[in-house]
């Protein structure tokens, strides 16, 4: 059995994400780490090289901007880190997600006890959400609970959309045109540490327009923020984090020169969810919540 890791990345440093603690965050349980890099101005390339892993192939990319609207470039660079993919199991993992590595032998043990039950397509793991400080993390119905990040090589598996999940098809070319079908999955109680809501005050509005315009028009985008007078206050609750971070994580955490303070005075809610969030948080559960996976029980 051979786990190949994968993630993208273009410009790390200036997009301000954990793409090394990403990487080495599951490098420890993967026999091989394809990374695929975009054309990078700011060192990226040369970072992933200085990390001096054998198990490490870099693959260059040219992010094709015509693929851009959507996020479907992102998708595109996906998928051309799983034709790279030489293992029997692909565990993914993106540029701003990091694992705890006490969840490392619970995610291989998984994977080992699974490996044999063809039913188990892919796996689940739950997230956390930071957001503004590596002290508080989004804990509401507009964020995903759970996401497809391992799955088997083999069975026609693409990104979906924009990247956020998988899915299978019966070719790989016909990713575009076919919705797809379900993985069906198990879900282990290892978390991703999603660090994609914490930034230096001067690079968290300009992550926002950065990311905006792979959706909508870059001027649409900045008359958006301006309307909203997006800062960290443009958020609907967050909760205090009070567990551990990763320890490759621990020197940015201990770094951060910026104080962030939740507010629920200034939350901003949409109507529908400022009605339907308190019924969830009695009954336990998120009211047509998106799944794209068929859990099994």
């Amino acid at each position: 059995m051979k786990i190949s890791g994968f993630t993208y990345v273009k410009n790390g440093f200036d997009y301000g994400v954990p793409f090394l603690e990403a990487i080495q965050s599951i490098l420890p349980i993967c026999d091989e780490f394809i990374a695929v890099i975009g054309e990078s101005t700011d060192g990226t390339r040369e970072a992933v090289e200085k990390l001096g892993s054998p198990k490490i192939k870099i693959v260059d990319t040219i992010w094709d901007m015509n693929l851009k609207k959507g996020g479907k470039v992102f998708a595109q660079q996906t998928n051309i880190g799983i034709d790279h993919l030489t293992g029997d199991w692909a565990f993914h993992i993106q540029a701003d997600e990091v694992i705890h590595e006490n969840d490392l032998p619970k995610i291989l043990a998984a994977i080992q006890e699974n490996n044999d039950h063809k039913k188990v397509e892919g796996f689940i793991l739950p997230f956390l959400h930071f957001w503004g400080g590596y002290n508080y993390i989004r804990n509401t119905r507009r964020i995903h609970k759970n996401e497809v990040r391992i799955f088997r090589t083999g069975l026609g598996v693409r990104s979906f959309r924009d990247s956020q999940g998988f899915r299978k098809f019966s070719s790989p070319e016909n990713f575009e045109t076919e919705t797809g079908e379900k993985l069906f999955v198990k879900k282990i109680n290892a978390p991703i540490f999603h660090y994609n809501g914490i930034r230096p005050p001067a690079m968290f509005r300009k992550k926002a327009e950065e990311m905006g315009s792979f959706y909508k028009n870059e001027n649409e985008v900045r008359e958006e923020l301006n309307a909203r007078n997006y800062d960290w206050d443009n958020v609907d609750r967050v909760e205090l984090f009070t567990r551990s971070h990763p320890a490759l994580m621990q020197p940015k955490v201990n770094a951060q020169d910026w104080e962030y303070v939740y507010n629920p005075s200034k939350a901003v809610w949409k109507t529908k969810d400022k009605i339907l969030q308190p019924i969830e948080d009695i009954l336990g559960f998120k009211f047509g919540e998106y799944k794209n996976y068929k859990l099994i029980k």
